[in-house]
Order: C-alpha cells, then sequence, then structure tokens
C-alpha cells in the first residue's frame, strides 16, 4: 500500500468520529497500544528521538529495499502519534519516504490539537524517520 493510500485511509478513520477529539485521542491511544513492541535493545539514550518532551525511542533498518521502523514512548498519546507515523512510513521505499509530505496531518486536525511540545515531538519524529531513510537509501 503506499504512503498516499495509507494517509487516505488513517483520514477515513479519523473523520468517523467527526469534530470529537476525545474520541479521536482514544483511537490515537489505541494505535499505540497496537504498536509492536522494539527489541529492548534499542530503548537506550542513542535511539531516543532528541525534540520530543516524552521519550520516544526509534529504531530503523532496511529490509528487502524498504525502511522498516520500530518503536516505543513512556507516554500514551505520544505512543499513539509515534504509531501513526510508522504506519505511513514503515515498510516504505526511502524515496517514497524522503518525498512524503504527510498532508494527512493536517487534514484530521492532529497538529492544531496537541499542545505545541507534543507538535514539536511530532515534527522531531517525522524528522527522524526521514533522516534514519535517508541514511539507509544507500545501503539498499
Amino acid at each position: 500500500m503506499s504512503i498516499a493510500e495509507i494517509e487516505q485511509e488513517i483520514i477515513e478513520e479519523f473523520e468517523m468520529f467527526v469534530d470529537d477529539w476525545e474520541l479521536k485521542y482514544e483511537h490515537l491511544i489505541e494505535l499505540g497500544k497496537s504498536l509492536p513492541m522494539i527489541n529492548p535493545v534499542y530503548k537506550t539514550d542513542e535511539y531516543i528521538i532528541k525534540g520530543c518532551q516524552s521519550k520516544v525511542w526509534l529504531h530503523s533498518e532496511a529490509v528487502d529495499g524498504k525502511i522498516v521502523y520500530t518503536a516505543d514512548s513512556d507516554a500514551i498519546i505520544t505512543k499513539g502519534m509515534v504509531a501513526l507515523m510508522i504506519r505511513v512510513l514503515s515498510n516504505q521505499a526511502p524515496d517514497d519516504i524522503l518525498n512524503a509530505n504527510m498532508g494527512f496531518i493536517d487534514v484530521i486536525g492532529l497538529k492544531e490539537h496537541l499542545s505545541p511540545t507534543r507538535a514539536n515531538g511530532l515534527i522531531s519524529m517525522i524528522k527522524q524517520m526521514k533522516l534514519d531513510a535517508l541514511a539507509l537509501q544507500g545501503k539498499i
């Protein structure tokens, strides 16, 4: 499934909740609960995303020409946010990740309903995932 198709799927999911942000946050928390466990060896300072208020660990690796991400966070909303980013960007080609505009974030209204520190954390997550894709691009 392409990044654009996944983004559209997420937009449609969030549209089900109309303008009820309490339900949208609950959905985000559920997404975080479904996030596959990151290998504990990657839950070190080396893998922490800088710029996030909460601790967010991100591991990236190249597998069969695609970038595969795993992550975890010590905060439930943040874990849901990183789960959403992984859903969109994991198992995609590096070029597709680098060119992804992540427009779905604005469409679902996520950034405007986050505290400034969480919004900055979201930007840091995307930036780190793209930097990792760029770094791994040469290894594919």
